[in-house]
């Protein structure tokens, strides 16, 4: 009984939807091609990001060789989107990671992705906030913060004058979502808009290899000595000198920061039913629009690292102040000034990917049906957007931009990872006949006996998937991804495996050997040979490697972030098992 009991509570964890059909190719609703959608995935990642972030891990956490940074978390956005790109040929529906979660891997795992993406959407309105009051101070000379600060600090608590103009911007923020509910980009806007970024960003580049000092990339401590930093035996938060001033561990907690300038790229799913060929214009759209954003991220922090010493960067410095430092005043407002407005421009119909996702899982029962009435129900989206802003604004005073940073960063790259692991299972799974769900198709195969031995393991004996070989993945696909964890975790002791710690290695080398042979596995089981317009390349390792690659950034983050998230995550599994779990809407149609 109590197998039966824990077998069928398992069965509710993993129910996937059934979907209607998308819209037809010839449909006149796909209209756009891949420069639209290039268009689209540039103009949503390149913007804030290249302006705070390059100043923030130049300084705090990788100096010059933030350049390095960029390239690994490029390339780790780049796995990430092949994964979603064979997903979104599974599932040809433009809607975001959680509902591509639902339909691939189950209810609980659509649940994690979808709870998440809502915590990542209220940091990034988090880093807006900030990012635009260092946009507005900076051009009045930091007069604003100093000014208010003064004048109020008789008068109120501490910790209002010291986040006063966070409240202030959190406000506006609620009086712009009323006064946008129904603002859309449009995509001759929007292809100009990231035109101009480009422009601009290129500025900026040209300057740094005009006015930029090589000798930025190669600083000893005689030149800490020089600028009046004392004691330079022992430089601390300034690093070591150098191309790499901060060591190895500082390339890696930057590319952890840094991959929240790639977030973005993940916009262009939204589009799936609206583009004209899919199976073409998606992946080559990922490719091509993450390799100008790397491009156009590589060359500013490069720039930026040129013109102006990297300890010299000042706590919430953005790149417009790099222009003063080489002495270009004019082109320093006009920099600003145009970070401004790309700040401007975020803030509009902000809160649409919250509402999205919180629509879509009211809809589905995972959250409180009362949620699904957000787009049509004028108070229950007001009250939403208020409950948020007031989360917003929490998250602003009492974390530092760094730990927003990375908690963008968590809300997408847990995401990705799951992507990952539905794309390594679902391509040795056994193929469903149209209509036909999962179990009918065990029903349908019952009658062929199949007994796992070390043997079939090896060389199965069937050309195609079987159920006995789909359950061998998904096993083997689980205890993967918690040996990767744990080898992350125990990397991440790299000075202790450094010094030759016999025990430490042997972990390493027991790891490396489980995972190899898992990986074996899963590489001798035999594929779906299913027509799909894009499948990943190189499986399983591919997607394994991605995995690697954002479970390793992840053990980077700090402490406060996953605390916050973890904090959250409770929140989000107790609504789920007191509510989600019991009305949810594949459970009500089965």
């Amino acid at each position: 009984m109590l197998h039966q009991a824990l077998r069928r509570f398992g069965q509710k964890l993993v129910r996937r939807p059934t979907l209607k059909e998308p819209v037809a190719k010839d449909d006149p609703q796909r209209s756009l091609n891949t420069l639209d959608l290039v268009a689209r995935v540039v103009g949503r990642t390149v913007g804030i990001g290249v302006y705070i972030l390059a100043g923030e891990v130049a300084r705090n956490q990788a100096g010059p060789s933030i350049v390095i940074c960029f390239l690994v978390a490029g390339l780790s956005s780049v796995l990430a989107g092949l994964c979603y790109a064979e997903v979104s040929a599974r599932v040809p529906h433009s809607d975001s990671t959680y509902l591509y979660s639902f339909v691939t891997i189950g209810e609980l795992w659509a649940f994690i992705t979808g709870w998440t993406l809502i915590l990542s959407h209220v940091g990034d309105k988090a880093i807006v906030a900030r990012a635009c009051i260092l946009a507005f101070d900076n051009l009045r000379g930091n007069k604003i913060s100093q000014t208010l600060r003064e004048s109020i600090s008789p008068h109120v608590p501490r910790v209002l004058t010291e986040y006063v103009d966070i409240f202030v911007v959190g406000l506006v923020f609620l009086l712009i979502e009323f006064r946008n509910l129904r603002y859309v980009w449009s995509f001759p806007v929007t292809k100009m808009a990231t035109l101009v970024k480009l422009l601009v960003l290129s500025f900026v580049i040209i300057s740094g290899f005009i006015k930029g000092d090589l000798h930025n990339w190669k600083l000893t401590e005689e030149d800490y000595a020089m600028a009046g930093l004392n004691d330079t035996s022992s430089l601390g938060p300034l690093g070591s000198g150098g191309f790499v001033p901060f060591g190895f561990e500082g390339i890696l907690c930057g590319t952890a920061t840094c991959f929240y300038a790639f977030i973005g790229f993940s916009s262009i799913f939204e589009k799936v039913e609206e583009a004209r060929n899919p199976q073409h214009s998606i992946p080559m759209g990922i490719v091509i629009s993450l390799f100008i954003c790397f491009l156009v991220y590589f060359g500013v922090s490069a720039a930026l690292t040129l013109m102006v010493p990297y300890y010299k960067l000042r706590h919430g410095s953005i790149l417009p102040q790099a222009l003063l430092h080489i002495g270009w005043d004019p082109a320093y407002y006009f920099l600003a000034f145009a970070f401004l407005c790309i700040v401007s421009a975020r803030l509009l119909g902000f809160m649409f990917p919250i509402r999205r996702v919180l629509h879509r899982m009211g809809q589905d029962g995972l959250l409180f049906s009362v949620l699904e009435g957000i787009r049509s129900r004028p108070f229950i989206l007001i009250m939403t957007t208020v409950i948020l802003s007031i989360i917003t604004a929490i998250m602003a005073v009492f974390f530092g931009l760094t730990d927003l940073l990375d908690l963008r960063s968590v809300g997408s790259l847990i995401p990705h990872s799951l992507v990952a692991t539905s794309i390594l299972i679902l391509r040795y799974q056994p193929e469903a006949k149209e209509g036909e769900n999962e179990s009918e198709v065990l029903e349908e195969n019952g009658h062929i006996v199949e007994r796992l031995t070390l043997q079939g393991l090896l060389f199965p004996g069937s050309p195609t998937p079987t159920p006995l070989s789909g359950r061998v993945v998904r096993v083997c696909s689980a205890l993967l991804a918690l040996l990767l964890i744990l080898l992350c975790l125990v990397l991440a002791q790299w000075p202790v495996l450094l010094s030759g710690d016999p025990v430490w290695i042997s972990v390493v080398v027991v790891l490396l050997v489980l995972i190899t042979g898992l990986t074996g596995v899963i590489w001798r089981q035999p594929q779906s040979s299913s027509p799909l317009y894009f499948k990943v390349p190189a499986l399983p390792l591919l997607p394994l490697l991605s995995i690697f690659m954002n479970v390793c950034l992840m053990v980077q983050m700090t402490a406060a972030t996953w605390a916050l998230f973890a904090v959250w995550m409770l929140i989000g599994f107790a609504i789920y098992f007191a509510y989600g779990i019991q009305y949810s809407l594949v459970s009500n149609s089965a």
